[in-house]
């Protein structure tokens, strides 16, 4: 990615709910020095979303492919360490190989991200490095694109008389919905004791704030356009035709599978 939509990506992709920092924490009671494995960690969402509900003995490590995703993640998150550590991994998800012989992660996360992944890879690699008690949560909330108002509806439809009808995903290819679904996924995996909680959340986005989310995306990032500033420029008409004392409202819901080893205690 570059820097531009570096920046675009840090500062405009949505952090995770309340609701959901608070239900992922509950996972961490009682452990003295937590360690959080945040996979397909982009520019540290999760961690910057879970850094202030953590005990200062925590350490983090961040997983991506992408080294300027994780440069950016640690000068976003290094600001707000205090005593935490962190630790970036430039490389795929199922090749993390824990430097120490006797690392455990006490809590898996994996946000927005486990439709990239080789996923029955990263599960068995995530078996190998987590605590007996650990739990795997994967999680997301869809996108812009799939969000059912009337203003983002009308916001794809712009995208679509610019780029066709696909969803473009990736660099190169366009969206394919996942082969099977994550439970089917984690039910083949050790981690096949599911709950998944359904947590509703509400935002409010500004055209500027909706534009700069749109320039970190792959279905509407600068590059697919020929005429750029023609597309944000009927982009921004269209998006404050909608808004109501500039705010543009999404409501939904953030799904968070919550998987363990059938036994280990809740």
């Amino acid at each position: 990615m570059t820097l531009f939509g570096l920046v675009h990506y840090a500062r405009y992709r949505p952090r995770l709910p309340d609701e959901v920092v608070q239900l992922l924490v509950q996972e961490l009671v009682g452990v003295h020095a937590p360690t959080l494995l945040d996979l397909g960690a982009g520019t540290g969402q999760v961690a910057l979303s879970m850094l202030p509900a953590l005990p200062r003995t925590a350490h983090l490590d961040l997983v991506d492919q992408d080294q300027g995703m994780l440069g950016t993640a640690l000068d976003e998150l290094q600001p707000h360490l205090g005593g935490h550590t962190a630790t970036v991994h430039a490389i795929p998800a199922e090749e993390f190989a824990p430097a120490q012989p006797a690392y455990q992660a006490d809590l898996i996360t994996c946000c927005r991200a486990f439709h990239w992944m080789v996923r029955l890879a990263v599960l068995a690699m995530a078996s190998r490095v987590a605590a007996p008690q650990a739990a795997a949560a994967v999680m997301g909330d869809g996108s812009l694109w799939t969000h059912p108002a009337e203003w983002t509806a009308a916001l794809k439809g712009l995208i679509q008389s610019h780029r066709g009808e696909d969803r473009r995903a990736g660099t190169t290819g366009t969206h394919r919905e996942p082969g099977r679904r994550y439970e089917d996924d984690l039910a083949h995996s050790a981690f096949s004791d599911i709950i998944e909680h359904r947590i509703p959340f509400t935002r409010a986005w500004t055209p500027p704030s909706v534009l700069g989310y749109l320039r970190s995306t792959s279905f509407a990032r600068p590059d697919l356009f020929a005429d750029r500033p023609g597309f944000e420029e009927q982009a921004q008409a269209l998006l404050l035709q909608h808004a109501q004392d500039g705010l543009l409202h999404e409501g939904g819901v953030f799904t968070v599978l919550l998987a363990r080893r059938p036994g280990a205690s809740r």
